[in-house]
């Protein structure tokens, strides 16, 4: 707007957006000040900062909730958890940064000075607690993400040692049934090596009395066929003990590799078991533990005053040619619509002093149905008291008949 004294500077296009972004007038703006444009683009320009860091937070959280688990260690991007996640990230970014926008646009300018008085904290204390919210909801996706490096190593070493008690968490849960197993087949392994003992020994006197090592003279007598005899008994009931047995060993070899592949199955999802451990909440304690308190204090500091930071501005805002022409076209569309406002004008039940609020138009509507129904009213009792007129008039000139009709 050019004026004698002053030009207003012409706004571009971004500086426009961003006014937007700060709930600002634009057409007020346009006509204020440069240092009017330059305080509500910048205001507009932390609303959009803070809407595009919780579209990264957000779509960084869900890649980091609905990734394919695995190594801490593992590289690489997946396509469809990363596409999820930006659709995501960008819906999360609309939403905060129009919450954001809600809550600077509606703090108001408090008493106009650059001091904050205790009323007027406290008047904008919920939406210092909504920005509070949003600020802490922001800095943990984005902590996790500037100490990945360190969180990866630290939960690789923490699913090591997870994959390693699982192991012998499960073999232990398995020995009992090999251990059942294997004392089914030393038990068939005893007898028959019992028997192969005794097959020996029979052996061991037969050639010796053949040879006549046993005291007796040498040569195949009668005590030598008496060995012979009982050492092929004793093979035939070894023979017949692995006929016997010969079941039982399959059954008991065959439970045994089935029981073998069933633990090479459990042992072989410890890494998914391990990998579970790659979740959001554990890379927040993590990231806790790895940058300390104090860093992760002010890590989050940092995001609650860029949250905050708006409110406190607006606060804070001494005031400008934008707010007392946004005053003056406020009340310029009030008197144009009839709307009268008395400030301070009574006290309420508190002793609290409130505003009279007189919308004249609705007044005048008021006034004009009361008017017209008092003027139907009085038309009424008029034409009621001219028929009573009339009728008497005429039952005074005929009252025979008048009695006649009645009857």
């Amino acid at each position: 707007m050019k004026r004698e004294y002053y030009e207003s500077p012409k706004p571009g296009k971004i500086m426009q957006w961003l006014w937007k972004a700060a709930g600002s007038d634009g057409y007020i703006l346009k006509k204020s000040t440069y240092s009017d444009q330059v305080k509500y683009a910048c205001l507009g320009g932390i609303v959009v900062a803070t809407g595009f860091m919780a579209a990264m937070a957000g779509g960084y959280a869900i890649y980091t909730i609905f990734e394919p688990k695995g190594s801490a260690l593992d590289g690489g991007v997946h396509t469809s958890t990363a596409i999820m996640s930006c659709i995501f990230g960008v819906i999360w970014g609309l939403i905060i940064f129009n919450i954001d926008r809600f809550i600077v646009a509606a703090t108001g300018k408090g008493d106009g000075t650059e001091a904050i008085t205790w009323q007027e904290f406290t008047n904008s204390l919920p939406r210092i607690v909504m920005g509070l919210v949003i600020a802490i909801t922001i800095s943990k996706p984005m902590e996790i993400r500037m100490f990945k490096s360190e969180i990866d190593a630290e939960l690789h070493q923490e699913q090591l040692e997870k994959r390693k008690a699982y192991e012998i968490a499960t073999k232990a849960n398995y020995e009992t049934r090999f251990d059942a197993i294997d004392v089914q087949v030393a038990k068939i392994e005893e007898g028959r090596e019992a028997l192969i003992q005794r097959i020996k020994k029979a052996e061991k006197e037969y050639y010796d009395q053949l040879q006549g090592r046993a005291g007796a003279g040498a040569g195949n007598g009668p005590l030598s066929k008496a060995l012979k005899q009982q050492m092929d008994k004793l093979e035939i009931e070894l023979g017949n003990y692995d006929g016997d047995k010969k079941n039982e060993l399959d059954r008991l070899t065959s439970e045994r590799l089935k029981l073998t592949q069933e633990l090479d199955r459990e042992l072989a999802k410890n890494q998914e078991v391990a990998g579970g451990l790659d979740g959001l909440l554990e890379r927040i304690k993590l990231a806790h533990e790895i940058a300390g308190a104090w860093i992760t204090f002010f890590i989050t500091l940092l995001f609650v005053v860029i949250e905050l930071t708006p409110i406190f501005f607006k606060m804070m805002l001494i005031k400008s040619p934008y707010d007392f022409m946004s005053d003056n076209i406020k009340e310029l569309i009030r008197a144009e619509e009839g709307i009268q406002i008395k400030y301070e004008y009574y006290n309420d039940k508190k002793g609290q002093e409130r505003n009279l609020v007189i919308n004249h138009q609705v007044k005048r509507r008021i006034d004009e149905k009361i008017a017209l129904m008092a003027a139907q009213t009085e038309l009424s009792d008029y034409i009621i008291e001219k028929w009573k007129e009339r009728e008497k008039k005429n039952i005074n000139e005929n009252v025979d008949a008048y009695i006649s009709e009645s009857k």
